[in-house]
């Protein structure tokens, strides 16, 4: 599993924290409590755009994980290949030396039993 993209929890952690820190500096906000639900108001208004801000800066986030995964992806299906084709030579290589050796110890050990 890849690691979370730092700017992306970066992004998330301010958004998060902005919002919790204006709704907390409104509720301890030496107002009367008209005044604050007026701000409550203006600020619960404002919501949808915050979201849609976040959903956007989210979107994006996805998409450059996606895309340079995609990437990653290509590079290691990449390598697989060539790993696979190097352990297929080898290992043909490797079958065809005890065959010859067998080959060699069976005519020696003919010509040994005639002689």
């Amino acid at each position: 599993m890849s690691k979370p993209n730092p700017t992306g929890v970066f992004i998330g952690g301010l958004m998060i924290g902005s919002a919790a820190g204006t709704v907390l500096g409104l509720l301890i906000a030496p107002r009367t409590g008209k005044e604050t639900r007026k701000v409550l108001k203006k600020s619960a208004d404002a919501l949808p755009e915050l979201a849609e801000d976040l959903t956007s800066s989210l979107q994006l986030q996805a998409d450059r994980l996606s895309e340079a995964t995609l990437n990653n992806w290509e590079g290691t299906l990449e390598r697989l290949r060539e790993a696979i084709a190097a352990g297929i030579e080898a290992s043909r290589a490797t079958t065809k030396v005890p065959k010859i050796n067998s080959i060699n110890q069976d005519l020696n050990s003919s010509i040994t039993d005639r002689l």
